[in-house]
């Protein structure tokens, strides 16, 4: 019998957990979409929820947590959702995964990404990162836009999950009213 060419030096370990990392501010369809196809290639997907004191977001830590666990709640066990501030090899390693998935939209976002993967392979070698190309379907979603359309009061249904898109409605019907009364008193 032949023996296999994928024998290399290198780890030839299988990997079971890969991170996806991101603000997820909000979750869009298009993150769905890649976790949903990443959990397909690994055995687990950790949900890295960053935590960025310098980043203005919309929802809170927990916020964006609980949407993506409500979201993913079925999957038990094979999608985790973990909030981490700080570099991203670190957190990487802290869970004993060497794997960081990202989303692809344009060839913009390549730049950005390719950019990001070689810093991270320069700082830890041993992490590699896979490169999802996002679905036609999905390939406009950004968070920022999204946030923009639902400010506006347009109908994010198709760019969000359901419940996404309710705590959306739900933020900016809050912060309609504090502006409102605002300029009240």
């Amino acid at each position: 019998m032949a023996k296999s060419r994928s024998s290399s030096s290198r780890s030839t370990k299988p990997v079971a957990t890969a991170v996806f990392p991101g603000s997820f501010d909000p979750l869009t369809f298009g993150h769905v979409d890649i976790i949903e196809r990443a959990n397909q290639i690994f055995d687990k997907i950790i949900v890295g929820v960053l935590y960025n004191p310098s980043k203005d977001v919309l929802f809170t830590q927990e916020e964006r947590v609980a949407l993506i666990q409500e979201q993913f709640a079925r999957y038990k066990g094979k999608v985790e959702v973990v909030s981490f501030s700080g570099l991203l090899v670190e957190f990487v390693q802290s869970i004993q995964s060497r794997v960081i998935v990202r989303g692809l939209r344009a060839i913009s976002d390549f730049d950005y990404e390719a950019q990001m993967a070689l810093i991270n392979r320069k700082m830890a070698p041993h992490i590699e990162t896979f490169f999802l190309t996002a679905r036609e379907e999905h390939s406009y979603i950004s968070s920022t836009v999204v946030k923009q359309v639902a400010m506006l009061g347009g109908d994010v249904s198709r760019m969000v999950p359901p419940g996404v898109a309710k705590a959306l409605a739900r933020k900016y019907r809050e912060k309609k009213l504090l502006q409102s009364k605002g300029k009240r008193g």
